[in-house]
């Protein structure tokens, strides 16, 4: 059997749906919802003096926040020298993130105890605070949202008697 020579089957060539209502469809679709036209628009964030305590496992940090340029002072250091490490400058500015307001505050923290993840929590606690004290209605409910406002209550247990730490025990022994 031969086939028919200058006669293209559907599936060789290009597939082409005209749909015969004349509507358009898009080219391509995404899990993703569109943004929404009635969104509220965001209010600006009030400006002014404010102090916030953030505490995370043994760390306490007391945050100062004023109107600025976004300069951090951290124990009399600045951020990328107190936190070299890229994830806890990111825990630490998350609030300003959340709220759209970086580089509109000047930051002065003093921090004490604990290691670098705990005081990374703390600053981020306290300055979460110190923004809801400073305009309650606007900046409370994305923070609270994120989870910044909420102390996060683990800490290390303590070491019982006759363990090598917490629980674990020594290796056991028949003979």
């Amino acid at each position: 059997m031969a086939e028919p020579t200058g006669v293209e089957t559907p599936f060789e060539g290009e597939l082409d749906f005209a749909d015969p209502s004349g509507e358009e469809f898009p080219s391509e679709y995404t899990s993703e919802s569109a943004p929404s036209s009635d969104v509220a628009a965001r209010k600006p964030i009030t400006t002014g003096n404010s102090y916030g305590t953030g505490r995370r496992k043994e760390a306490i940090a007391r945050v100062r926040i004023v109107p600025g340029t976004g300069k951090w002072t951290i124990n009399g250091r600045s951020l990328e020298n107190y936190f070299p490490n890229k994830v806890h400058q990111q825990i630490v500015n998350e609030p300003f993130v959340t709220l759209g307001a970086e580089d509109q505050f000047d930051v002065f923290v003093r921090i004490d105890g604990g290691g670098v993840t705990g005081q990374a929590g703390a600053v981020r606690m306290g300055l979460a605070r110190a923004l809801t004290a400073l305009d309650t209605e606007t900046n409370r409910p994305p923070l609270k949202k994120a989870g910044f406002l909420t102390r996060d209550a683990r800490e290390k247990e303590r070491k019982k008697y006759g363990l090598k730490k917490a629980r674990k025990a020594p290796q056991y022994s028949k003979r």
